[in-house]
């Protein structure tokens, strides 16, 4: 917050309120989240209309290059731009983001398929990143096959194929993350997995960089009562997709001006 609050070049005093409905350090791209949040709240707040493309570069720099944090770009872009996308990343941290056109009904089916499940355990994004940044030089071949089920990903949500082979995606994908580093997984999570994939989830995701925080399974509708079942000691999050990015939800600039009015006679 100090560094956004210094990179935006606010300098009256601020009152700054932050509620998150979801605890920190869980793979869900908190911190992200806030980098972006915070920084489009203190451009409003000057009254600079930023774009989500700009939004997303200042708060990549923000904790990169201010913050020395060792994180990806794609939380900070998926955050500011919103919606259901196909992200290409270049060699120099440039991106391309393309709205993926499903239709309402096979978004509504996607949905249904999701199953997103707290294992209690919270970690250091960073600290496992560094871990799976240095094993990136022995593991080419992996990378270039999880890359390669993007796009086999993409297609399948773009056909009438059958939904469920995007569980099957998931479950090959995870054993290729698995790969990468032996801090991904951990044993709890591991019988967790296990435990859903008996009960009937096709395959699954550990978000962010692993250790613990947040899983995400695909199962059939038909089949997601038997998988609560067996995970009844993890707290179950509902959610659904969102389309809007970051956005202002209350805008009154007059109050700021004339706060900082007040503040420059009182210096005075």
């Amino acid at each position: 917050m100090r560094e956004a609050i210094r990179f935006v070049g606010i300098e009256d005093g601020l009152e700054i309120h932050h509620g998150g409905d979801l605890p920190a350090r869980t793979g869900l791209g908190s911190s992200s989240s806030f980098a972006v949040g915070i920084l489009h709240a203190l451009h409003m707040l000057k009254g600079a209309l930023v774009s989500k493309g700009q939004l997303a570069k200042e708060a990549i720099y923000l904790e990169q290059e201010l913050m020395k944090e060792t994180i990806g770009i794609q939380d900070q872009v998926i955050t500011a731009i919103g919606g259901l996308n196909l992200i290409e990343f270049g060699h120099t941290g440039s991106f391309d983001v393309r709205p993926l056109p499903i239709s309402p009904l096979r978004r509504q089916v996607f949905e249904a398929h999701m199953l997103l499940v707290y294992t209690g355990v919270s970690r250091s994004a960073s600290t496992l990143a560094k871990q799976q940044v240095a094993s990136i030089p022995t593991k080419i071949d992996v990378l270039h096959r999880m890359r390669a089920l993007v796009y086999e990903a993409t297609d399948l949500l773009l056909s009438d194929r059958d939904i469920g082979a995007f569980g099957d995606m998931l479950h090959e994908t995870w054993e290729l993350k698995r790969q990468i580093s032996d801090q991904i997984s951990t044993p709890l999570v591991d019988e967790l997995y296990a435990k859903a994939r008996r009960a009937g989830a096709i395959g699954g995701k550990l978000l962010g960089a692993g250790g613990g925080g947040f899983v995400l399974l695909f199962v059939r509708p038909e089949d997601r009562q038997r998988v609560l079942q067996v995970l009844t000691d993890f707290l179950i999050v509902p959610f659904s997709l969102e389309s809007n990015g970051t956005h202002v939800v209350l805008y009154e600039p007059d109050r700021y001006s004339q706060f900082s009015r007040m503040r420059r006679d009182f210096r005075r």
